[in-house]
C-alpha cells in the first residue's frame, strides 16, 4: 500500500517549486497528484518543471478552481482506493522534513481518521498549536486521512460541497463523527501530530499585494462563518448524507436568518452576504 499526498495549487507559480523541493519527491511508496486548479499563472509549467523524471508526480491542470471541488476530484477520480495513508497539502506551504513519514504513522493507529500538521511560523502559531491540540482541528495547510476512512468517503459517495469556502472545517467534523451526525463526535479520532509542521509565507502589511490578498481573505473568512452555519445545521440534523452539491442552492432559504456581527468583521460579513445575495440569485 502506497501513500498518496494531494497538492492543491491555485496561482502558485512563485510557490510550488518551493513546496515540491520541501518535499520527500523520490519515495517508492509515495505518488503525489499536484492539483493545479484555476490558474492562469504558470503554476503548472512550474510543477512539470519540478515533475520532470519523475513517474510517481502527476500535475493536473484543472481548469475550474475551488479547492473543495478540487478536493472531490482528487478523492473520488484519482485515487485508486490502495493508499493506507492520504496526505493533503496546500501548494504555497513549506513542509518540515520527517513530516509525510509523521503523518502516515499516526493515521495508520486504531481508530484515528485524520491528524493535523502543526504551523511552524506566524505570530499566532503557538495558539494554533494549541487549538489543534486540544480541540482536534485541521487546518488545511497541511492534514492526514487514513486511507480506510477515505475508502469509506468514496464507498458512501460523499463529496464537499463544491462551493464550500475551505475543507479542513468539514473534513474534521467527519473525522470526529466517523461520518455520522454530530451526536458521534468523538475528539480522539483527529490526532494532533507534533511530528508534522508547515511553514507560510507571512503576510507584509508593507507590500500592496498582501494587503489585497488579505481583504480577500477576510472576505472568503466571513463566508466560511456563515456556510459553517448551514453546514452544522445540516450535521447536527443529517449528517453528511444531507449536504447538497452546492451550499448556494440553500442560501435563499438563509439569508434571512444570517446578520452581520458588529465591529470590523461587520464589513467583511456585509461583503460576504452580498456575495451569498448574488450566488442565490
Amino acid at each position: 500500500m502506497a501513500i498518496a499526498v494531494g497538492i492543491f495549487a491555485h496561482q502558485e507559480e512563485r510557490r510550488i517549486g518551493t513546496c515540491l523541493a520541501s518535499l520527500p519527491l523520490d519515495r517508492a511508496d509515495t505518488v503525489y497528484h499536484v492539483l493545479v486548479n484555476g490558474s492562469t499563472d504558470a503554476t503548472a509549467v512550474r510543477a512539470r518543471e519540478e515533475a520532470a523524471g519523475r513517474a510517481n508526480i502527476h500535475v493536473h491542470d484543472i481548469a475550474r478552481g475551488g479547492k473543495s471541488r478540487t478536493w472531490n476530484h482528487l478523492i473520488h477520480d484519482l485515487l485508486d482506493g490502495n493508499d493506507k495513508a492520504v496526505i493533503l497539502l496546500d501548494g504555497d506551504a513549506h513542509i518540515a522534513s520527517g513530516s509525510i513519514d509523521a503523518l502516515a504513522r499516526a493515521v495508520g493507529q486504531e481508530g484515528i481518521n485524520a491528524a493535523a500538521g502543526m504551523p511552524l511560523n506566524g505570530r499566532m502559531a503557538a495558539h494554533y498549536r494549541h487549538l489543534l491540540t486540544t480541540d482536534g482541528g485541521l487546518f488545511g495547510d497541511l492534514y492526514a486521512l487514513s486511507g480506510q476512512f477515505v475508502n469509506r468517503i468514496r464507498d458512501r459517495g460523499l463529496r464537499l460541497p463544491d462551493d464550500l469556502i475551505g475543507d479542513d472545517g468539514l473534513v474534521a467534523a467527519w473525522a470526529h463523527t466517523d461520518l455520522q451526525t454530530d451526536a458521534a463526535w468523538q475528539r480522539d479520532r483527529v490526532f494532533a501530530c507534533e511530528e508534522a509542521g508547515f511553514l507560510c509565507e507571512p503576510v507584509r502589511l508593507t507590500n500592496p499585494s498582501s494587503w489585497r490578498m488579505q481583504y480577500r481573505r477576510m472576505t472568503n473568512y466571513s463566508l466560511r462563518f456563515f456556510q459553517n452555519r448551514i453546514v452544522s445545521d445540516i450535521m447536527d440534523r443529517e449528517g453528511p448524507d444531507g449536504l447538497p452539491r452546492e451550499l448556494r442552492s440553500l442560501y435563499a432559504a438563509w439569508l434571512p436568518r444570517l446578520a452581520p456581527r458588529s465591529g470590523p468583521t461587520g464589513w467583511f460579513d456585509r461583503k460576504a452576504l452580498e456575495r451569498m445575495r448574488q450566488a442565490a440569485a
